[in-house]
């Protein structure tokens, strides 16, 4: 059963195949006529965005179990169709339909910090829609989906991106516990006591100990431009002040400033505005935002949510008589890489635990340093170093897998598009390219080489983020009538807090899931994707 919903509380009830049945009605309480649907038979919703209509039910008190997000399915549409970055609202579905000139989307504001105003249950539609605009762009879209590459798994991208959209609204409903006594307690550890204006205490001393290794006062080590000088002035050329950079470098202002800059980010960051804005009654409620990365990965709008540092996680703490469940997917991508280039020795490698290890054994005499360097190096194109030899290596004995990616770079190179294994398409050269495809550490390669280099890795990134969100999604349903709730989703780790005494099930649901999550993307292929899987206290002592 399919029902047809507008943010203004119009509804259409739609049979298997997206036509009308019966008249359209309107549902004068919309929270509590989908809260009766959703006891009785619990369809599925077609609206035209999740994040303009769940976090108002959600405030009501309501969940749905299913949903197709129409704005969502637009994008992966368009990706497909090489329109990457087109609007994707109901309102330009609707004028491409038509011939009309096609409206921008209108950009949602940031999250707000809880506390300040929520605005009203729903927001009104504008411009103003109909119920049978939302129907024939639905009807459309499943059109446009049985012409994709490879319809069945297009559809499952759909279904996983559409529900990712709910768990992302409930994951920012819920909240993530946190101790504001404790993080109060380490940032004064860490910084000192708040002032009333400017840095606090350790910041400070830190700053005047870097001018005193330059030579020099009013130095702001905070203005990455005043530091590339100040090495300057002391015969020391960098290109900017980035971590790898200034390790790099044997001066004495290199220590302090490697302390100022984590703590500065802390403060700024998390510090004590941050921590007096967004946390309330024990939780942290971020926004996040579903394939908000070209990759597919989450974003987040407002507090941070996705990039909160590791001895901030302190603070995080399980509520009395709970406990968190933390499961990480150690050695996804090269995993991903294995089952989607169907290379049949490195998915036997990848069918135990360490994947660095058994290739280690077989192919690199032991050395899994070197085994590591070898599959990061194809993944990510790095041609230098102790690359070199170990890409040779993997590529003698792993030949499927390595042209797989080659092929990748080589489309990219050549100013093509390549897509996920349930087809996300990658945006083309025009378009601003992800960072976050970058190996960490390491500069920006050549321009001639950078298209190349980005889609050689989409198509592995991509895909573990497919894996990671079927993952979430199946762990929902897994999860649903019981206590236990998501709290916390970054990229490939996965945080449950749930009762303690049902700690060991929720875990070993998680593990159930993972190995579903691989045999819905990838059949019946040997490649494993283990968990590394956490139950504790405090989110800081997970593995």
């Amino acid at each position: 059963m399919l029902v047809a919903v507008l943010p203004d509380g119009r509804l259409q009830d739609l049979d298997a195949g997206g036509r009308p049945v019966g008249a359209p009605h309107q549902a004068p309480d919309l929270p509590a006529a989908i809260a009766a649907r959703e006891a009785a038979e619990q369809p599925r919703w077609v609206w035209p965005a999740t994040a303009d209509i769940y976090p108002a039910l959600l405030r009501a008190g309501v969940r749905v179990a299913r949903c197709h997000d129409l704005e969502l399915t637009e994008a992966l549409l368009l990706g497909h169709a090489g329109r990457w970055g087109e609007p994707r609202g109901l309102a330009a579905v609707t004028a491409r339909l038509h011939g009309l000139p096609v409206p921008p989307d209108q950009a949602r504001p940031d999250a707000e910090p809880p506390g300040f105003s929520q605005g009203v249950l729903f927001e009104a539609a504008a411009p103003k829609i109909k119920i049978e605009d939302l129907i024939e762009a639905y009807a459309d879209q499943q059109r446009r989906l049985a012409l994709t590459e490879h319809p069945g798994r297009f559809r499952m991208l759909v279904a996983a991106e559409s529900a990712g959209a709910l768990i992302a609204a409930e994951m920012g409903h819920t909240g993530l516990p946190w101790r504001a006594d404790v993080h109060d307690e380490l940032l004064r550890e860490l910084l000192g006591p708040p002032q009333p204006m400017g840095p606090p205490r350790r910041l400070a001393e830190l700053t005047a100990e870097i001018n005193q290794a330059f030579g020099t006062q009013g130095l702001h080590p905070d203005l990455p431009a005043e530091v590339v000088r100040a090495f300057a002035r002391a015969g020391i050329q960098i290109p900017n002040t980035r971590r790898w950079v200034l390790r790099e470098i044997d001066h004495p202002a290199v220590r302090p400033l490697l302390e100022f800059k984590e703590l500065y980010r802390i403060w700024t960051a998390n510090g004590w505005t941050w921590l007096d804005s967004w946390v309330r009654d024990g939780r942290f409620h971020p926004e996040y935002v579903p394939g908000g990365v070209v990759s597919g990965r989450w974003g987040a709008r407002g507090g941070g949510a996705l990039q909160v540092p590791k001895v901030v996680r302190r603070a995080v703490i399980a509520d009395p008589g709970w406990r968190f469940v933390v499961a990480d997917a150690g050695q996804l991508e090269p995993r991903v890489m294995a089952a989607v280039s169907g290379d049949e020795g490195l998915a036997r490698a990848a069918a135990g635990g360490d994947l660095y290890a058994e290739l280690a054994r077989d192919s690199f005499d032991g050395d899994r340093a070197k085994a590591k360097v070898a599959l990061i190096g194809a993944m990510y194109g790095q041609t230098g170093g102790d690359a070199i030899p170990a890409l040779a290596v993997l590529r003698r004995h792993y030949p499927t897998a390595f042209d797989y990616v080659e092929q990748a770079a080589r489309v990219g190179e050549n100013g093509g598009l390549v897509r996920s294994w349930l087809g996300r398409t990658c945006p083309p050269a025009s378009a601003p390219r992800d960072a976050g495809l970058d190996p960490p550490d390491e500069a920006a390669p050549p321009p001639g080489r950078a298209r190349g280099r980005f889609t050689r890795n989409f198509v592995i990134q991509a895909t573990a983020a497919e894996w990671a969100l079927v993952l979430l999604a199946t762990l929902r349903t897994a999860l649903a009538g019981t206590r236990a709730e998501l709290v916390l989703f970054v990229h490939d780790e996965v945080v449950v807090h749930c009762p303690a005494d049902q700690a060991g099930q929720v875990a070993g649901t998680v593990r159930e899931c993972a190995a579903r999550a691989g045999r819905m993307l990838f059949g019946d292929s040997a490649v494993r994707f283990p968990l590394d899987v956490s139950e504790v206290g405090c989110y800081a002592d997970a593995k």
